[in-house]
């Protein structure tokens, strides 16, 4: 399923969640300039993305040595697909959750969202074999903000791609539904994907993780103020 749009207008310009787009895409791009180019060492010859990978991806077994990789990792992904899937779902959902938190309160929230979501995925990576595979990606936050999403308006419309057969069709679906369906495809492939950690592909478990932590923490960042729609 792919969301186009939700039917549910912000009264604010989402000027952080715009900021953290932008960021994330500069950053793609330098890493595709990256991808062009090879350093020489002692070795041979080296990719230059693949060493600039190594020093700001999350190696979930480096982690304790390289505790900026916590941070650093959300802003770096590993190819055009990944970086605009991420920065569409980010852009349909988080102008809504940035609106109910204020522009700061939002970048808080969307940092712990990816700081849970890359603690998942450390220790499942550690507990079945993955540990020196390298994770890169905005999905764990992003998957805070539709956790989010979700609590706070569960009736809003969603519209959105979804296979029908054979076919794609748009329909309008409440957010619960699109959201609630996306979260048990993660969960599925999560259990799935377990005994295949070692060999790297989706940090399923980082959505996982990113997804529960924002579901929950979204009242904590609100304080008394709470909005459900």
């Amino acid at each position: 399923m792919i969301p186009i749009r939700d039917i549910n207008p912000s009264r604010t310009f989402p000027a952080m969640n715009v900021t953290i787009i932008v960021l994330c895409s500069i950053a793609w791009l330098y890493e595709w300039g990256l991808s062009q180019k090879v350093i020489i060492t002692i070795q041979g010859q080296v990719n230059a993305l693949e060493v600039f990978i190594r020093e700001f991806g999350l190696v979930p077994a480096k982690v304790l040595e390289k505790p900026y990789t916590l941070l650093t990792h959300m802003f770096l992904h590993g190819g055009w697909f990944h970086i605009i899937g991420n920065m569409w779902f980010l852009w349909v959902f988080g102008d809504n959750v940035e609106d109910r938190l204020g522009k700061f309160r939002y970048l808080l929230f969307y940092l712990s969202a990816g700081l849970s979501a890359a603690l998942v995925q450390t220790l499942i990576s550690l507990l079945f074999g993955g540990g020196h595979v390298p994770m890169v990606g905005a999905s764990g936050a992003v998957s805070g903000i539709l956790g989010a999403y979700i609590r706070l308006f569960p009736h809003a419309r969603i519209l959105a791609l979804v296979p029908v057969f054979f076919f794609m069709t748009f329909m309008e679906l409440p957010a619960a539904v699109f959201i609630g369906l996306w979260f048990f495809i993660q969960l599925v492939n999560g259990f799935v994907s377990l005994p295949l950690v070692g060999i790297g592909g989706v940090a399923w478990w980082a959505h996982i993780g990113g997804f529960l932590a924002g579901y929950f923490l979204i009242d904590k960042f609100l304080g008394r103020r709470r909005y459900y729609y």
